[in-house]
């Protein structure tokens, strides 16, 4: 009784960790669009990494930079919505591997959204003191180069 007892809470463990990297992935959209730079960097480890393909960032303050910075600013004024679908999260104790695909849409002048750019994203987490939190995130692009599908081959790997 006692193995199965102790089965089920590593069970349990290991769904509330997927769950909640799940809601820290989840709420980088909203955040991002918010406007909120470090709402947006406390997702990261100090030192975590983010690698947009065209941008990269070695830290939180990297990280508020980017949501700071005028390129960003101008998305929002516009209209944006960063959109991520559910991750694929993989634990192994105190670290965990998620990919999930991602889509940027812009407003149009008058009616409507277009798609800006669709990609992939493979994250390695931590659990921190407080929760978990990204160690590095490198995002690709969906545009039929291969490096989208090599990220999540890694993703999914484990």
């Amino acid at each position: 009784m006692s193995d199965t007892i102790e089965s089920l809470a590593r069970r349990v463990k290991t769904l509330e960790d997927e769950r909640d990297i799940a809601r820290l992935i989840a709420s980088y959209g909203p955040l991002v669009d918010s406007g909120d730079p470090d709402a947006v960097a406390a997702l990261w480890a100090v030192d975590g990494g983010y690698d947009t393909g065209d941008w990269q960032m070695s830290s939180r303050d990297d990280v508020a930079a980017m949501v700071r910075s005028e390129e960003h600013r101008g998305l929002i004024a516009r209209g944006c919505c960063h959109f991520f679908g559910p991750p694929a999260v993989t634990v192994d104790g105190d670290e965990a591997v998620a990919i999930c695909q991602s889509m940027l849409l812009v407003r149009r002048e008058s009616r409507g959204f277009a798609v800006a750019r669709a990609g992939v994203h493979l994250i390695r987490l931590q659990r921190a003191g407080h929760g978990w939190e990204i160690v590095s995130r490198t995002a690709r692009q969906l545009d039929g180069s291969g490096l989208a599908v090599a990220l999540i081959e890694e993703g999914l790997a484990r």
